[in-house]
């Protein structure tokens, strides 16, 4: 049988919230023995729950599992320990030792005052590779959440519906999930350079870093024109029509993301409006752009004009870019969609992968077991980690 790819990893996941625990779930599906170190009080997202989540039938299957805490901590093994204490920093210290990522989110200066900084953990093991998450970087202490991050960063400013209109943040916690990111990437650096040197290393990601570096697109606006992007909605700075929501007229709300002059042609013809692709005003990318206001208004009109579903018909046997607008259930409904909804245990809902590249060389783990419950019981390190 083809082993995943981490089998033989060993992983400490000093880390909370959800950054940190979405690279610890990431290494779990690849294989890892993940082990979740929390504090007595827990992983504070066990906490955050939904007021659908305390009602009735929809109560989860454990009161210290939350739907927030399942998001990032299947496949884990949860060890209560206090690392206030010196015995809770004395087996944090041998289950070190065995380890070969170890995974913290503690502000600048705290981890040396638990005894759980990388210098302290690495002495005792010269291949354990950190991966440090850090609101602002190592030498700013400010804590990090992703609400404030995606105001500094630029990120609620531009996702307001239009100029003058109220910032909004994100939905899910974006600047979380990209410094997720941007931690794996490191940490994959890490053991490809390992195991030419055979030493470990520190990784070191910032929120704020993560964040500005994707910005992407909106940053390189600034950096080349001197001017600041400005919100539009669901539309795009440079691409028209792309992301603006219609409304068909039987209800169905679709986007489009027309992204070179011959999708636009298809499109006018799929509308019945073939004129519109020869109106110099729409004939290139520039000058929809340009045009957007006019563009835009007979776009929304005529859609409002035919049926939606039969529409994005027509548009997907033309190649044309678009889509329905969907809720979550919906999405997670889709067949598409079911590789990415791991299986739930007896009384467990299924879960949300967060690997979503494939290899027919190597499998990721096909079940995962569900998120641990707070267990403040007695544990042996030696036991607990290989």
């Amino acid at each position: 049988m083809v082993q995943t790819p981490f089998a033989h990893l060993r992983v400490l996941e000093l880390a909370s919230v959800l950054a940190g625990p979405q690279v610890g779930q990431f290494f779990a599906e690849l294989g890892a023995e993940v082990l979740k170190i929390e504090s007595p009080a827990g992983d504070v997202t066990r906490t955050w729950k939904t007021s659908a989540e305390t009602s009735g039938a929809q109560a989860t299957h454990d009161a210290s599992v939350s739907a927030y805490f399942a998001a990032s901590n299947w496949g884990k093994q949860s060890l209560v320990l206090d690392l206030t204490t010196a015995a809770g920093q004395a087996e944090l210290l041998q289950l070190a030792a065995k380890a070969d990522i170890v995974l913290a989110s503690y502000k600048p200066g705290d981890a040396e005052k638990l005894r759980a900084d990388y210098a302290t953990l690495s002495a005792e093991n010269p291949r354990l590779i950190y991966g440090h998450l850090t609101g602002y970087g190592p030498e700013n202490a400010r804590a990090g959440y992703d609400a404030v991050l995606q105001a500094e960063a630029g990120f609620m400013y531009l996702n307001a519906a239009g100029p003058g209109q109220p910032p909004q943040k994100m939905p899910v916690a974006l600047i979380d999930l990209l410094a997720a990111h941007q931690l794996k990437e490191g940490l994959l650096t890490a053991l490809f350079q390992r195991e030419r040197t055979g030493r470990g290393a520190l990784v070191q990601v910032s929120l704020l870093d993560s964040a500005l570096a994707s910005l992407a697109n909106q940053a390189a606006t600034y950096l080349v024109t001197g001017h600041d992007p400005q919100p539009l909605g669901s539309g795009h700075p440079s691409i028209v029509p792309y992301g603006t929501v219609y409304r068909a007229a039987n209800g169905r709300q679709l986007v489009l993301a027309v992204g070179s002059d011959g999708q636009f042609r298809h499109l006018c013809a799929a509308l019945g409006r073939p004129d519109w692709a020869i109106d110099a005003r729409f004939q290139t990318n520039a000058a929809r752009v340009a045009h957007r206001t006019e563009l835009e208004a007979l776009l929304t009109a005529r859609i409002a004009e035919v049926n939606g579903d039969e529409l994005l018909a027509k548009l997907e046997h033309r190649a044309v870019p678009a889509g329905a607008v969907r809720t979550v259930g919906e999405a997670l409904a889709q067949h598409s969609a079911q590789v990415m909804l791991l299986p739930g245990a007896s009384g467990v809902r299924a879960g949300l992968r967060t690997v979503a590249f494939r290899s027919p060389q190597w499998p990721a783990k096909a079940e995962l077991s569900a998120p641990p419950p707070l267990n403040s019981g007695p544990h042996s390190p030696q036991k607990t980690l290989g």
